[in-house]
């Protein structure tokens, strides 16, 4: 039978920052940017989420609801540390560890009862151990599937201990909402609602068949996770052997919309480096690059281009997004742009000699370039010069680059992944 622990964090983000600044203790915090800019909350304290201030929430929303809040931009060097602090804890529990995001993680226990005893006595265990090396508490929670347990961490925050034993999954799950299931969206959940399914004993009960009629082979993986099974593509994989990324991608919205050429033009050619050094962290080469464009009303548009040999190399990338976006561009202010590296392969192909020349030649340069941008970091160290202008701040909500245990080591993790507990 297997065993498997989550492990959230607790508010994380506000839980480091109070770390630094301990007059934050007790009082609504809101990490993520400041009260009147453009953006989303990354995460927010208890004391706050008592106005209704969630992750994901705009700032100016969370100001309406919470205008006492302490609004903090956040600290992305700080979250990476600590991450990694909480991921050598969890090693030293199994090595069989997957971070899911900068706060969370899954393990598999499985066999390791006569190391660290019965489940409830290894998580106590693994709780105190997180306690004593970062002082920040985690959650945890404890099951024979990956999805019972994450809905387990869940229902035991803030700071406690939840174990479903091996056949109790559906009794427990039966009573709950729906959007406890793990990939169960706002929108997924008003469909379900419409067909008169609330609780996920009301989706355990309903015939698989009718549910693959209605919702497709995401209504398979539903019915299974109703039952308390690791169905779907959330739990695709063993815990601990690793993913290859399918695409790399970077994306940055503007804090004004803007319709300045310049500006934009730095920008792709920001988004484009840092695109290519993480294929070249990842040892892949994109052969696909597509751009994203969101205007001003929101209305959004991609365009893509397949290029006659795969690369990693900036200008490359550089040349061909900005080359997508002017024929694309409808001259319209610009709210986002993104730029991402697609069908990627595990070398570049057959290039022509005179070609060739000067890619080695990049190579050579950007290897060198790379060592400098993971000892000193990448914004604003070593730059082409058409990036230069482009003001790019990667925000504590996005998606993180190199996660402890999980793809590439060669440079610090980048950025942290939108926090919920």
């Amino acid at each position: 039978m297997k065993l498997y622990f989550h492990v959230d964090m607790d508010a994380f983000f506000v839980s480091v920052e109070e770390l630094f600044d301990p007059s934050l203790k007790g009082k609504p915090v809101v990490v993520g940017g400041k009260a009147d800019q453009r953006g989303v909350v990354s995460a927010a304290s208890y004391a706050a989420r008592k106005y209704g201030v969630h992750s994901a929430m705009p700032l100016r929303t969370a100001y309406k609801l919470c205008p006492q809040a302490i609004f903090v931009e956040g600290h992305r060097e700080r979250y990476t540390e600590y991450s990694r602090k909480v991921y050598t804890v969890l090693q030293s529990f199994t090595p069989r560890v997957e971070m899911a995001s900068i706060d969370e993680a899954y393990l598999d226990m499985t066999g390791t009862e006569r190391l660290h005893g019965p489940p409830l006595e290894a998580a106590h265990k693994l709780h105190n151990a997180v306690k004593a090396a970062t002082d920040l508490n985690c959650s945890v929670g404890i099951a024979a599937s990956r999805m019972v347990a994450k809905v387990c961490s869940d229902q035991a925050k803030p700071n406690g201990i939840l174990w479903i034993p091996p056949g109790q999954e559906a009794n427990f799950l039966a009573p709950l909402d729906v959007r406890k299931i793990p990939g169960v969206g706002k929108v997924t959940e008003q469909n379900l609602h419409a067909c008169g399914i609330r609780k996920v004993g009301d989706l355990a009960k309903l015939d698989p068949a009718f549910i693959e009629q209605r919702f497709g082979n995401w209504g398979l993986a539903l019915a299974g996770k109703a039952k308390g099974l690791d169905s779907g593509a959330w739990f695709d994989g063993e815990i601990g052997e690793g993913h290859d990324p399918k695409s790399v991608s970077h994306e940055h919205t503007f804090m004004t919309d803007t319709a300045d050429t310049d500006t934009l033009d730095a920008m792709l050619v920001k988004l484009s480096e840092k695109v290519a050094r993480r294929l070249r962290d990842h040892g892949v080469w994109a052969r696909t690059v597509q751009i994203k464009l969101r205007y001003s009303d929101f209305s959004t548009f991609t365009r893509s281009k397949t290029l006659d040999h795969a690369t990693q190399i900036d200008t490359e990338l550089a040349e061909a997004a900005r080359s997508l976006f002017h024929k694309a561009w409808t001259k319209k202010p610009i709210r986002l742009l993104g730029v991402y590296g697609q069908q990627l392969e595990e070398n570049e192909g057959q290039t022509s000699l005179i070609a060739e020349t000067r890619t080695d030649n990049w190579r050579k340069a950007l290897a060198a370039v790379d060592k400098i941008r993971g000892k000193y970091g990448d914004d604003g160290i070593v730059s082409l010069a058409a990036g230069m202008p482009a003001q790019f701040r990667a925000k504590v909500h996005e998606n993180p680059e190199n996660l402890p245990g999980k793809g590439p080591e060669k440079g610090p993790m980048k950025e942290a992944g939108n926090e919920k507990g």
